[in-house]
């Protein structure tokens, strides 16, 4: 094996394709300002003494994407909570999913090809639709600030519709006659079962 010459060695670098680089796409985690603590340090009452460096330490700025989620959860959740011993409720499970959801979308906005994220962030966001159904339909009040305070469009599902064809007529024609034709093979069957009920009940 030869060693290249430095002539072609740079020829080649100046031949390699450039790489685009990567639009920075937002984060919901975003508006989260970095000098704030970590969940648990904020009610510590030695916090405010310590060093500049631990505090840092000790800030959302060294966090990792995990911490930053229990806090932004906490705030979504604490917009919609009735009380604050509320942690069950239908509003605070979308609250919480809704975090999820979010981080799932930027996540496979990154990384397209990850279906085992994105069949999570569907399920997940079919059970969110099933709790804001509810809601809908049992506090109408409540989906409604629930939406507005967590920023959610909620669309109705569209009514079933199908296309009749004419395939689909005779195919349906044939199902009605066969379904017919076995309940009259079933009517003697049926009519000697009442027979005996009714003569056991005047026994």
């Amino acid at each position: 094996h030869q060693a290249c010459s430095p002539l072609i060695q740079t020829a080649r670098w100046y031949a390699r394709p450039v790489r685009k680089r990567r639009k920075e796409i937002p984060s919901h985690l975003d508006d989260l300002p970095p000098t704030m603590l970590k969940k648990g340090y904020a009610d510590v009452p030695m916090v405010n003494s310590v060093d500049d460096v631990v505090k840092r330490l000790l800030s959302l700025e060294m966090a990792s994407q995990k911490e930053k989620m229990k806090i932004k959860t906490q705030q979504l959740v604490e917009k919609v909570r009735r009380s604050p011993n509320d942690n069950g409720s239908f509003e605070v499970q979308v609250a919480m999913l809704t975090a999820k959801i979010r981080t799932y979308e930027e996540h496979l906005q990154k990384h397209p090809k990850d279906k085992s994220n994105r069949r999570h962030m569907l399920m997940d966001i079919d059970y969110r639709k099933k709790l804001l159904g509810y809601l809908r339909r049992v506090r109408y009040d409540i989906f409604e600030n629930t939406c507005k305070q967590l920023n959610i469009q909620y669309s109705l599902r569209p009514a079933y519709f199908r296309r009749v064809t004419k395939r689909w007529l005779v195919k349906k024609a044939f199902c009605q006659r066969v379904f017919q034709e076995v309940q009259k093979l079933k009517a003697p069957e049926r009519l000697k079962q009442r027979q005996e009920w009714r003569a056991r009940a005047r026994a």
